[in-house]
């Protein structure tokens, strides 16, 4: 007998909907089958469509920066997910200059995750290495972390790593295995002007910084024969460049995320009453620079949701160097993206996450897999009225969406029913060795 079986969905497998039975036992996909087998637990999932559970492979949960910190810890922000039909998250270890460095992030940020109640991984980080890079790889490895994070800007608060160290660590990539991905802004072009307001964050974090820093590392990628994995792409001119001059690299060797505020919100929320609530970094771009994003979606291989939330006391501010940047929406972001771009979003949301991450037993709904699914309903437009979020807002509120998470489960266990969240225990997940 297995555990759970789950009835009469539409179940994604090879870019299509199918009228399949799935059946778990021991936390895995034991079968597919057009069949009916006894099962000690029954979803009858008529009217549903069924994927592989959602992985979010950008959030910062218990993000600490100075003395702020973001309002969503691990069990929070995790529970918000899971209203989302998310079962995984990749989140980031403080940044790191050497081994013992790295060491005492990871063993912190494991202690911060414990009470995750989905499934978790981590990317390192660095900042201004002072040790042999090689080594620190090596650390990686042996701590099952397969993606290294870096900046290009941030310099004032010593997180940059300089051109060199990236041409390295693309090299290291070609014979470890590892992805370097990266937040890609030109640090030279980002103005931080103490007597900005908030309205001129694009401004201060122009397109132009984005699209050439995205260039010159397309170019080292191209010289080094790495990958690379940009996180939070804002606007379709940079992918519009990079497939102009380096089409051989893009979806190749130089990967792209983006995320969902960029396709929904324009600079022009930033002019609102509650504008303050708008800001991260990279900002929100131009309505031009948006529909040249919605326009290049099938080039972005990812979508994060860069979730990182705060209170309005943090956030109602008047100048820029007084507020933290980062929102949040970890909740709705497949609702929103699957309303926008149907079906095409999905695996970008699944399948290609653990792909790049080697993350083996997630991302498909096949016999072996973890049983990670989300349940969702396509229904006439209705209003975002729920957050989960600790955070005392949420942007995404009032929005008009047609994609309906219903129903979420996590290695078998069924997490999130009936709008009530049911207590589960999340794991640190592995990638392949």
């Amino acid at each position: 007998m297995y555990d759970l079986a789950i009835i009469n969905g539409k179940v994604w497998i090879d870019e299509a909907f199918h009228r399949l039975n799935i059946y778990v036992l021991g936390g895995k996909i034991a079968c597919l089958s057009a069949s009916r087998f006894e099962a000690s637990e029954v979803i009858n999932a008529t009217n549903e469509y069924v994927i592989p559970g959602i992985i979010d492979p950008h959030v910062h949960f218990a993000l600490g920066t100075g003395e702020r910190r973001s309002k969503d810890d691990f069990l929070s922000g995790s529970i918000a997910a899971a209203f989302g039909g998310v079962t995984t998250i990749i989140d980031f270890l403080d940044p790191s200059r050497n081994v013992d460095e790295l060491n005492q992030n990871y063993l912190k940020r494991c202690n911060e995750a414990k009470e995750c109640a989905i499934d978790y991984q981590f990317h390192a980080t660095l900042r201004e290495p002072n040790q042999s890079l090689e080594d620190f790889v090596f650390r990686m490895e042996q701590l099952h972390l397969k993606s290294l994070k870096i900046f290009t800007t941030y310099s004032d608060s010593h997180r940059r790593t300089d051109d060199d160290a990236i041409k390295t660590l693309l090299k290291l990539t070609t014979y470890h295995p590892f992805i370097l991905i990266g937040h890609v802004e030109n640090d030279q072009l980002i103005d931080l002007n103490p007597d900005y307001p908030f309205q001129l964050l694009p401004l201060s974090r122009p397109v132009i910084a984005e699209t050439e820093e995205a260039m010159k590392i397309a170019g080292f990628v191209k010289e080094t024969g790495g990958t690379f994995y940009m996180v939070h792409l804002t606007s379709g001119e940079t992918i519009e460049k990079i497939k102009a001059k380096y089409p051989d690299l893009i979806n190749q060797k130089f990967l792209i995320e983006s995320c969902p505020h960029y396709f929904v919100f324009t600079e022009d929320a930033l002019s609102k009453s509650d504008g303050y609530l708008y800001t991260m970094a990279p900002p929100l771009r131009t309505k031009n620079d948006q529909l040249k994003l919605k326009n290049n979606i099938d080039y972005i291989n990812t979508i994060g949701t860069d979730h990182c939330s705060y209170d309005i006391t943090l956030k109602h501010k008047t100048l820029l160097n007084q507020m933290p940047l980062g929102i949040g929406g970890i909740e709705h972001s497949f609702s929103i993206m699957h309303s926008m771009f149907g079906d095409k979003i999905i695996d970008k949301m699944t399948k290609n996450v653990a792909s790049i991450y080697q993350l083996p037993t997630k991302g498909l709904i096949k016999a072996g897999m973890d049983a990670d699914f989300c349940f969702y309903e396509m229904t006439p437009p209705f209003t975002i009225r729920d957050s989960h979020s600790a955070a005392d807002n949420d942007i995404y509120l009032g929005m008009r969406v047609t994609t309906k998470v219903v129903r979420t489960v996590l290695r078998g266990k069924i997490i999130v029913q009936n709008s009530r969240f049911i207590p589960h225990q999340g794991m640190l997940i592995k990638g392949v060795d």
